[in-house]
């Protein structure tokens, strides 16, 4: 008997509630247009699609969070992220995605 109380000691002393979940990224409120499509209150990550002939793709941040266009990575060293504040646009040739929050 005292064999299974020494077994089962560890089980009685760990936590009772349930693991806690990473924090879902809060929506933007307002839009965000890149190229020519545009997201309503968007979250997340979201694709750039640039030009064959190389012309900049247009981005408008017309909403409530600051926003980043993550750059190309297999440059060394990689060139550094673009921030655009609530309400800012920027055209750009670069970029892999752009990221709410």
């Amino acid at each position: 008997m005292r064999y299974w109380n020494k077994l089962l000691a560890p089980l009685a002393k760990s936590p009772a509630g349930p693991p806690t979940a990473p924090e879902p990224t809060p929506t933007a409120s307002g839009f965000l247009t890149i190229g020519a499509t545009t997201y309503i209150n968007p979250a997340g990550t979201y694709p750039i699609f640039h030009a064959a002939d190389g012309s900049l793709t247009a981005i408008i941040n017309d909403t409530d969070h600051h926003i980043t266009i993550v750059t190309e990575r297999e440059h060394s060293p990689p060139p550094t992220d673009i921030v655009l504040a609530p309400g800012e646009r920027t055209e750009t040739g670069r970029g892999d995605c752009v990221q709410v929050g």
